[in-house]
């Protein structure tokens, strides 16, 4: 079915302009050619196709628009033409000329003529005429060829006459397809074959190559919005680029990465629980991951425990086992050696959902605990922690820790990923498993061939059985025995909550044996695919459906080396079975009583379905061409080769099964009708016979010919080979239709993105306008697949998972397009960065919604086979070759010649072995209906004769076996292989020996061979003669095969070692096209380099393939190589494509060489550094004695080079460090290839633009920052002075900031601390951390912020695309919007309760935290000196081994400059140029200096336990060159995150002594001690940095108290050095606070005040002000290093790339020859203060009555109250007991006394206690201050009876009641609304609190009151005024005074009685008195029975 639109001509057009137009059709646009200054007539004379897939109806619209084209600004409209298409749908063809209308719907006198036909699908097969067949020239130009079933020749005799000359017709056709596209290809006026006119293929259809200069030339011709936007750019892999449709992309990463294993580390904290259910329990939380169980320790009687323990889980496996591993944390309620405790509650998840959260982890989130054996329950408590999941090369940026308290809302914060309820409930996954079929042999027991022998019963030899894993539960079927097609009907059931937090359901047919039961195949579900959580979404479904499972070869072996793969790790080679399932999710509701409340997997029986149900059975026919066999890899040895291909079972003669499997099918049941309508519908040429049609599924087995010393290729020279396959299949191509378009879709974004990161990346122009270009495909690829999808007819076997996949994936693709058009509007010039990103996500979803998760026709699998045993395969999924009549819906290889690479399988293929090619392949797959066969030759390379067999009644129908060539063109190939670069080094000196084998057809060439480099520049053509290419000429031209290049190393021994490999695909003229521009000569590309998975360099180079014509070679090009180069036979670059040369000067900065290792283990001891680049080079002066001084004595040193102007084709620069030993000797150490010179590149400045306005004063503005707020409020300001600082700190900055310090547990501070004496450097630490805390928070707020209005933006904008009058209200709507949240903050800003007056309180000064290193700051210091690592060794083979690290020798340290000669006078001019330095000038001079280095080590956070307890206890070891500390005995015992808070000083020279390590060890008492991690700091770059690294410059000068100036230099000395040295004018200091330094001016106060209050005038401050803002400065300024502390990764070397946690610190570093600094700032931790507590219980009231009296039975309660401060339950206090309250009120007045520490600033309780009694010394924990106090009935005899608690944070805890009354449930539920109180503000606090429990619906109740009283004293008050425990001295309290009722039965003792024996005991008295009957009866009888027996016995 197709629309097809002629537009002939547009006349009557006025004045003189280039013309395009535009035909619009179902939102599918395609552009004409632009036509050049045409006056009144536009002659277009283009055709169009529009397939269409569903109709078209009357109605329907087609629309014309013509423009006048302007390269340069939008294209004008002159007007429009639409057409409905009633009249074309009633009669199929239409002419029409007509006028067209302007904007405002008025005609105009321009006309057009076109004419339109339309064929409609009548069924299969249109009707053909024959004339046209025969005149379409090389099959149909216009349909190429793929559609004989639909469409009408396009040039055909009906219109045109039949007069139309081949050549014009193609002509015309080409060169129109050609524009569509949109894409350049080479030159618009070719010949040749062309491609279907639609934006579709541009995936394959991208250009080769293509020069940047061309463009606009190209833009010129192609018209319409083709301005650069859709051009591609050819891009670092130019071979994916692909110019015809004949031939589709290879895939350039071969090695498989799944399945290879890697390191992981799983990192839990268990930080506390809360709201555990049940009473008074001893919880433990296990946690397990995977099978390993680890456990915390066990906290008593408390429903809320506080562990912060942390646990590590290190893994290697691969990476689909782990993220299948569950995570369990598991609540215990007193767990002990003897007995494994009861479960509380539970919490699941997989691996894979942590890891797919940002950062890899979650961060202090609450995990909901549920019981998994009570479903009904609800849940049981929340557990707090923290989950992390690092692979290798992850680094995890924890949130910095500081005083937690926002995280107490527990529903704000759930262990849960985005978009999962909170609330989840339970859910039955239903998974039922029908059938199987074609199951392997599996043949294990020796056995069954001994059956065999004897009985001659020949078994299916496999017993199977399904095994189901699901969230850690695992289910199975029943075993079928000895069956290949077992036949189960059960459904397995799995009870979980949903969502669940685990991915994949792993399905598994097992083979059920004694000896070895075993995987048959495994297949994963992956629950994303399945469901959909929108609103509009879906529960998890599947099927009933097949799904294929594929897996190791299926001949079998005892010991089968791939088992692996049947158990889905890696990629399967080899079907091995397929199985009917399917899945339902069923939401559980709970309240139901009926319900079955076990979680066990269940497994039940389910019905059958029917046959039909999973599709109607039909014949598929596969085809397959070999078209070329080469690089075979010689190691398998020259034994005949053949290929096998296989779809299923299918095609497989080795080791399928014997029977056909599907085939009964077809004949049981109602095969009959089936049978005849296939007949019926397969072709009339193919007669009746077609059933008996046999497959052919491998070709001939060929002797090999040598291609080179690596490779083999076969002799399929004329001759190719062909397979053909029938197979039954049931009907689903719908699905693999979808996921084509879509796949199409993404391919073609994918390529339209990588060509903008391309142009990003070479700087070429304008990229916003391809990225703009990209999002208009991608909108109308979106339309187009909700139109073609839409008509999905409803047939029977569509399942509900079809169904809503259909829908969300139609309702994503159209908001998708929508989003892409509004997108397309915002692409600017400064936002392309940002919108790819965007984009980039939108790729990512469509290739998620494209995956199917029904399976439908098998991969169809190559196999390579020797000597017929397996070599090597090739896996090629169905959907890719799959043909269909609509062309989106064709797999993107069908019908095509694709390069296809055979690879080993399994774990044969890992690392090396992976490398190697097995073999390349040329093949051409077709794959559909037997009835749609007809055309399945037509995309093959024409000029051949089909081979057939012969057979029956001599029928030419059948496929033919081989095609033979008629056709050959013969080529010459020009390699033109300049130079690579990066490459990868194989030798063990770090080095390579590399050459290049270039690969074309049957021919391989190579390079020579260059020595030790690693950047060989070859500048060498290779020539290729007689390349004979089969097929017609102009398919060559656009189709050429693919150019393989493999690097290698030489070595002089041994096999050459393989480096890496490209593709290119070469530039094409035919014998009658001219050698001339712009395609011709062509330019040099870089090629990606792989090897493997992993990039190994860039190639730079260029290919030409030039056709041989009738007159032979003497018409080809001459090669001109440059003339004044002697290189003998190898002849160098011709000139027209080596670059283009300037003379370039490189200047080089010799520093010094660090940490050189020994070479051959001889020290090195007179190294020399050579640089060379481009062959011209510069040596070092000679380092006399490395040990005495490894710095240079010349600095600078310069050669003159020739490089090219082009600096993306700038030669690297090579770094080689040698060792100049006795005799001349020289050993090489390391070298380092510097790949890109451009950041080394000087530019002069450029004269007319200056660069900083010198002139006139600039007043810099202080920005109110947070800095010099804090200075105003710090100097005691006088009136006189107050003019200086009004720094535009607003009153509103003000209240913020209070209201921050408020907010952030900053507010003791406030309170506590007025006092200067009181603050320290601690205060300064967590006063700077919140600050931190707040910045993240805002940006993160400010990030969202923006994303949102973005969201909103592109939401407006689509809603204003629907209706022109919403545009103003929803822009005012929008604006309002945004302005919300700030008005909230000034509001709650204002209302803040502050007072002006609080002003003058001191504010604390603060520091910079930084989260990372200062390194990463502050681009690793390398302002002017750079270090370069020099390498040695080869790279590892496979990825895991040898890392960089381990390839390091030491380091170089200098710097380089490159210019182009000559440089502009003025620079040379400038004051104190020294000539000798070039362009460094104002170096600082290398000689030893000698340094102090005070190292400050504040904390580590979350190190890696080192011990078997889970903890470690660390210490500090500080090494720098010789000094090496190790602080041992201050070892802080069983932490993870321990505070060390010292300073260490030492004295070292550099550069001698430069590299700081400081390491944490953890102590063992016996044994080595072990390093936890370690880090390394270079302290000479800081030392020399212009940021000044040495000391950091704080906030404020102070010359006193905790914040003193710690630099010997004052900011105002280091000011002046700072203006010498940057030859900078000033600093002159004014009067009023003034500063100028060269033309900024600075204000600031100008007093300060010492120890004793008094004010003296100083510049100090404003000296300060200056550093701190130095960047300003012109010309010299950057950013000066503030005061600060830094976070460094901790790292063990035994576990590269995993950190092992993080150290806090910061380094000063004073030069000796200063005066000396004074003595280090004093950050020991703070010590815990040493509080007592003092809790008096006065009364209790309304507790629950627990027992009934013995003898009244009257409900009363003994009661007593217990209280013990959290941590410490070994102390806990009683009261005495108030015996037989009957109202629940006791009376108490007793006094509990808790002395505790605290440190105020983390608001924790500090305890010191040995962990158990084995322990060494004791251990220090950090715990919330909580106090408890419970409630409790006493019982004489049992235990007594718990009856509620009450937990109070002495931080932040309700205030009590006044009454008894007033005392409710709200204040422990409703916390957040009530006031609260810190006894640490009030002191003294009295009132009643709620005792709580949980009653048998585990809901709160209110169990009694207690009215207390608690009162805080510091240790020295209570010692002045002492109380006594209980009611004793000191302080006594009075007894209590208590109602006497406790004796009342003496009063009444009959009544007692009574009542015990009557009611209360009655029936236990009756027990025991028939108990006691019984004893005597048996005691009787064991007493006599020995005499009776006796009796018995002698017959007496």
């Amino acid at each position: 079915m197709a629309l097809l639109l002629q537009l002939r001509t547009v006349s009557g057009l006025r004045g003189k302009a280039d013309r395009i137009a535009k035909a619009a059709f179902r939102g599918l646009s395609f552009y004409t050619r632009v036509l050049e200054n045409c006056e009144d007539e536009a002659r277009f004379d283009e055709t169009f196709r529009w397939p269409v897939a569903s109709n078209i109806d009357g109605n329907e619209i087609l629309e014309i628009q013509v423009f006048n084209y302007s390269k340069v600004f939008t294209n004008r409209l002159i007007g429009t033409f639409r057409m409905v298409l009633q009249k074309v749908v009633e009669e199929g063809q239409v002419e029409v000329t007509d006028t067209l209308i302007d904007d405002n719907n008025s005609a105009i006198q321009t006309s057009i003529s076109i004419e339109i036909r339309y064929q409609a699908l009548d069924g299969t097969v249109g009707a053909w005429n024959d004339k046209e067949f025969l005149e379409t020239p090389s099959m149909h130009s216009e349909g190429d060829g793929r559609y004989p079933l639909e469409t009408d020749s396009l040039l055909s005799s009906h219109r045109q006459g039949s007069d139309v000359s081949p050549g014009k017709s193609k002509q015309q056709s080409a060169e129109r397809s050609f524009r569509r596209a949109g894409k350049g290809v080479f030159s618009a006026m070719k010949l040749g074959k062309t491609r279907p006119p639609k934006d579709d293929h541009r995936k394959q259809d991208e250009p080769a190559v293509l020069e940047a200069e061309d463009l606009d030339r190209k833009a010129m011709r192609q018209g319409g919005r083709l301005e650069p936007d859709t051009i591609s750019l050819a891009s670092v892999t130019a071979v994916t680029t692909n110019v015809s449709n004949k031939r589709s992309k290879p895939d350039i990463k071969m090695e498989p990465s799944a399945g290879r294993p890697m390191d992981y580390q799983v990192s839990i904290t268990i930080i506390e629980a809360r709201q555990l259910v049940g009473l008074n329990m001893d919880p433990v939380v296990c946690v397990e991951v995977g099978d390993e169980k680890k456990y915390t320790s066990m906290k008593e009687s408390t429903n809320c425990p506080y562990y912060n323990e942390y646990f590590v889980f290190d893994f290697h496996v691969p990476p689909d086992v782990m993220f299948d591993k569950i995570i369990k944390l598991s609540v215990i309620h007193s767990k002990n050696l003897l007995r494994s405790g009861t479960l509380v509650g539970s919490f699941k998840m997989d691996v894979g959902t942590v890891y797919t959260q940002p950062e890899h982890q979650f961060y202090h989130k609450w995990a909901i605990l549920s019981d998994p054996e009570d479903l009904t329950a609800g849940l049981k408590g929340y557990l707090k922690c923290d989950i992390a999941v690092v692979g290798k090369g992850d680094n995890i940026k924890t949130p910095h820790k500081a005083n937690e308290t926002e995280e107490d809302d527990i529903e704000g914060n759930l262990l849960l990923p985005d978009g999962v309820p909170p609330e989840r409930q339970w859910a039955r996954f239903y998974i039922k498993i029908y059938r199987a079929e074609g199951l392997p042999r599996m043949n294990t027991s020796i056995m069954a061939n001994v059956k065999k022998a004897f009985i001659g019963e020949n078994k299916d030899l496999v017993d199977p059985y399904v095994q189901v894993v699901f969230a850690g539960q695992k289910g199975k079927t029943s075993i079928q025995k000895s069956s290949y097609e077992p036949l189960w009907n059960e459904q397995i059931v799995f009870t979980e909550m949903f969502p669940p937090l685990c991915k994949r359901i792993k399905i598994q047919i097992r083979d059920s044996d004694k000896v070895n039961d075993v995987a048959i195949g495994t297949h994963f579900i992956d629950l994303r695919k399945i469901s959909n959580e929108g609103d509009k979404g879906f529960l998890p479904t599947f099927g009933p459906a097949w799904v294929n499972m594929y897996g190791s070869t299926r001949n079998y072996t005892l010991m089968d080396e791939h088992q692996e793969l049947n158990e889905g790790l890696g990629e399967g080679v080899s079907f091995r079975a397929r199985l009917l399932m399917s899945l339902a999710v069923e939401i559980l509701d709970t309240s139901n009583p009926e319900i079955n409340s076990s979680t066990e997997v269940q497994v039940e029986q389910a019905t059958s379905i029917a046959d039909n149900c999973t599709g109607k059975m039909e014949e598929f026919f596969l085809f397959g061409a070999f078209l070329e066999a080469t690089m075979i890899d010689r190691k398998i040895g020259d034994k005949p080769i053949n290929f096998e291909v296989t779809i299923g079972n299918y095609g497989n003669q080795i080791d399928g099964m014997a029977k056909p499997i599907l085939r009964r099918k077809k004949e049981g049941g109602d095969g009959d009708e089936e049978e005849s309508e296939l007949l019926q519908n397969s072709s009339e040429d193919e007669g009746d016979e077609d059933g008996e049609l046999v497959s052919v599924s491998s070709t001939q087995p060929v002797k090999p010919l040598v291609t080179d010393r690596n490779y083999f290729h076969l002799p399929y020279f004329e001759k190719k080979p062909c397979i053909y396959i029938k197979s039954w299949w049931q009907d689903q191509r719908r699905r693999l239709y979808n996921a084509n378009i879509m796949d199409k879709i993404a391919d073609k974004l994918e390529e339209g993105l990588n060509d903008v990161q391309e142009m990003i990346k070479t700087e070429k122009p304008h990229p916003e306008r391809r990225l703009r270009g990209v999002l208009e495909e991608l909108s109308s690829g979106c339309l187009r697949f909700v139109m073609l999808a839409d008509k999905d007819q409803h047939h029977s076997s569509r399942t509900r998972l079809d169904r809503e996949r259909l829908k969300s994936c139609m309702r994503e693709l159209e908001n998708m397009g929508q989003q892409a058009t509004t997108l397309r509007s915002q692409v600017k010039k400064n936002t392309v960065k940002d919108k790819l990103k965007l984009v980039q996500n939108f790729l990512q979803k469509l290739r998620f919604l494209a995956d199917e998760p029904q399976h439908t026709i098998p991969d169809i699998f190559i196999w390579m086979m020797s000597n017929n045993k397996r070599i090597a395969y090739a896996r090629v999924p169905s959907k890719d070759i799959l043909y269909s009549i609509v062309d989106e819906e064709m797999g993107k290889d069908c019908a095509k010649v694709k390069t296809i690479f055979l690879k080993l399988p399994g774990k044969r293929g890992f690392g090396p072995a992976g490398w190697t090619v097995q073999a390349k392949m040329e093949m051409y797959l077709w794959l559909g209906l037997n009835k749609q066969r007809k055309d399945f030759l037509s995309g093959l390379p024409c000029g051949f004769e089909e081979k057939k067999t012969t057979r029956g009644q001599n029928l030419p129908s059948f496929p033919p076996i081989s095609l033979l060539y008629t056709k050959k063109q013969v080529f010459q190939l020009r390699a033109h292989m300049y130079q690579a670069r990066s490459l990868f080094a194989a030798d063990s000196s770090g080095l390579s020996d590399p050459f290049a084998r270039v690969f074309f057809i049957s021919q391989s060439q190579c390079t020579e061979v260059l020595n030790e480099t690693l950047c060989p520049t070859w500048d060498q053509l290779l020539v290729f003669d007689n390349v004979e290419l089969y097929g017609e000429a102009h398919e060559m031209r656009d189709d050429p095969p693919i150019i393989v290049i493999e690097i290698y190393d030489q070595d002089t021994v041994g096999k050459a070692d393989f480096m890496g490999r490209t593709f290119a695909k070469p530039v094409v003229k035919m014998s009658d096209e001219h050698y001339c521009p712009p395609r011709f000569p062509p330019q040099l590309e870089y090629y990606q380099i792989y090897r493997g998975n992993s990039t190994a360099g860039d190639l730079l180079a260029a290919f030409e393939l030039l056709q041989i014509g009738p007159g032979g070679k003497s018409d080809l090009p001459p090669v001109d190589g440059p003339t004044d180069m002697d290189r003998g036979p190898i002849l160098p670059v011709p000139l027209g494509i080596r670059p283009v040369l300037s003379k370039y000067r490189v200047e080089i900065l010799f520093w010094g060489l660090r940490d050189l290792k020994r070479v051959n283990l001889a020290q090195v001891d007179r190294p020399r550094v050579d640089i060379e680049c481009a062959g011209k080079g510069v040596q070092s002066a000679l380092i006399q004695n490395y040990k005495k001084n490894p710095n240079f004595s010349t600095l600078v040193k310069w050669f003159e080079v020739d490089l090219p102007e082009n600096e993306l084709l700038h030669p690297p620069l090579n770094i080689r460090v040698v060792d100049c030993r006795a005799f001349g000797r020289y050993t090489l150490v390391g070298s380092h290839a510097v790949s890109s010179l451009r950041k080394f590149i000087y530019r002069p400045p450029d004269k007319n633009a200056q660069h900083w306005n010198m002139t006139g004063e600039i007043v810099v503005n202080m920005e109110p920052e947070v800095p010099i707020k804090k200075m105003e409020t710090m100097v005691k300001l006088e009136a006189n002075s107050d003019a200086v600082v009004k720094v535009d700190v607003s009153e509103e900055e003000k209240e913020k900031k209070k209201k921050k310090k408020k907010g952030g547990g900053g507010e003791e501070v406030e309170e506590e601390e007025p006092d200067e004496s009181m603050l320290d450097w601690w205060s300064k630490y967590f006063a700077s951390i919140e600050t931190m805390k707040e910045q993240l928070r805002q940006q993160e707020a400010a990030a969202a912020e923006a994303e949102e209005k973005e969201e909103m933006e592109i939401a407006e904008e689509i809603k204003l695309d629907d209706s022109p009058m919403k545009g103003s209200k929803g822009q005012a709507k929008n604006k309002e919007k945004s302005k919300t949240p700030k008005d909230d903050k000034k509001k709650k800003q204002q209302s803040a309760p502050e007072l002006p007056e609080k002003k003058n309180k001191q504010k604390i000064d603060e520091l910079k935290v930084f989260n990372k290193e200062l390194e990463a700051e502050f681009d690793n210091f390398e302002d002017w000196l750079h270090t370069f690592n020099l390498l040695r060794g080869k790279i590892g083979d496979n990825d895991d081994n040898a890392t960089e690290e381990e390839r390091i020798v030491g380091r170089f340290k200098g710097s380089m400059c490159v210019y182009k000669v000559p440089l502009p006078d003025d620079i040379t001019k400038e004051a104190g140029y020294d000539p000798n330095f070039g362009m460094f000038q104002g170096i600082p001079s290398n000689d030893p200096i000698n340094v102090l280095v005070r190292v400050y080590i504040v904390r580590a956070t979350d190190l890696h336990p080192a011990d078997i307890n889970g903890k470690a206890d660390p210490y500090i070891a500080i090494r720098l060159g010789k000094t090496d500390i190790k602080d041992k005995e201050n070892y802080i015992s069983k932490q993870l995150n321990p505070v060390f808070g010292k300073s260490f000083d030492i004295e070292a020279t550099f550069p001698m002594e430069s590299m700081l390590t400081v390491a944490v060890y953890d102590w063992d008492l016996v044994g080595t001690d072990d390093l936890i991690g370690e880090t390394k700091i270079d302290l000479e770059n800081r030392y020399y940095s212009k940021h000044r690294a040495t000391c950091g410059v704080s906030q404020t000068y102070s010359i006193h108290g905790y914040n003193t100036w710690r630099d010997p230099m004052k900011p105002s000395q280091i000011l002046s050095k700072l203006c010498k040295e940057g030859k900078v004018d000033g600093p002159h200091f004014g009067p009023g606070g003034r500063v100028k330094v060269a033309n900024r001016v600075f204000t600031g106060p100008t007093e300060i005040e010492d120890e004793n209050g008094q004010k003296k005038q100083t510049d100090e401050h404003l000296a300060l002000t200056v550093l701190r803002h130095w960047e300003d400065i012109p010309r010299a300024g950057c950013k000066l290093v503030p005061e600060h502390v830094e976070t460094r990764p901790l790292l063990n070397p035994d576990k590269p790339g995993i950190e092992q946690g993080r150290l806090e610190m910061w380094v000063d570093m004073f030069p000796m020859d200063m005066p000396a600094p004074g003595p280090a700032t004093d950050i020991s931790p703070r010590k815990p203060k040493k509080y007592e507590l003092r809790v008096i219980v006065w009364n209790t009231d309304e507790v629950i009555l627990e027992d009934d009296d013995y003898f009244t039975g009257e409900k009363s309660s003994d009661i007593f109250v217990r209280g013990w401060l959290k941590g410490q339950q070994e102390d806990k206090q009683d009261t005495d007991v108030h015996y037989h309250s009957l109202t629940g009120e006791g009376n108490f007045n007793w006094r509990y006394i808790f002395p505790f520490d605290y440190l105020m600033a983390e608001e924790k309780i500090v305890i010191s206690k040995k962990e158990s009694m084995f322990s060494w010394d004791e251990t220090e924990y950090k715990i919330p201050a909580r106090l408890t106090l419970q409630v409790w009935d006493a019982d004489h005899f049992s235990a007594d009876d718990f009856l509620g608690a009450i937990e109070l944070d002495l931080n932040r805890f309700p205030r009590g009641a006044k009454t008894s009354k007033q005392c409710s449930l709200e204040m422990v539920t409703n916390e957040a609304e009530l006031p609260m109180v810190s006894i640490f503000k009030q002191k003294r606090v009295k009132g009643w609190w709620p005792f709580v429990a949980r009653d048998e619906n585990d809901e709160l109740e209110v169990t009694g009151k207690v009215e207390a009283e608690l009162h805080l004293l510091t240790a020295e008050e209570a010692e002045k005024s002492p109380a006594g425990l209980a009611r004793n001295e000191p302080d006594p309290l009075e007894k209590p005074n208590r109602p006497d009722t406790s004796f009342i039965w003496f009063l009444n003792p009959l009544k007692s009685i009574k009542y015990l024996i009557c009611t209360r005991y009655k029936w236990l008295i009756i027990k025991i008195v028939l108990a006691l009957l019984l004893l005597i009866m048996i005691a009787l009888f064991l007493y006599s029975m020995p005499g009776y027996m006796v009796k018995k016995l002698l017959g007496a």
